[in-house]
């Protein structure tokens, strides 16, 4: 790899960690945040989760089409690790068994 390959790399990593630690520090200067804003920050996860799987929703075949309604349901009454889980399980054994 070529030297400006690495410090591409680098300048990521520090980028990456700054917006995450960033987010620590305006946070914690304001003291407890308001309880809207801890139900915005908690939902984050789900949001991006949805946003990177609904493609796969529309554009892809029934097992994965299948698997998201399996993980959406279990998601339901279960934690967020879990529903993927279960999401990764379904997809793998739903793709052997529909091809």
């Amino acid at each position: 790899m070529h030297d400006n390959t690495y410090l591409i790399i680098l300048a990521c990593a520090v980028v990456t960690y700054m917006t995450r630690i960033g987010g620590h520090m305006i946070l914690s200067r304001f003291g407890s945040p308001h309880y809207r804003v801890e139900a915005a920050l908690e939902a984050v996860p789900t949001a991006v989760l949805t946003a990177l799987v609904a493609p796969s929703l529309l554009n892809q075949g029934p097992a994965e089409a299948l698997s998201i309604v399996i993980a959406g349901v279990v998601a339901l009454r279960g934690s967020l690790m879990i529903s993927v889980a279960t999401g990764l399980i379904s997809l793998v054994a739903l793709r052997f068994v529909l091809g």
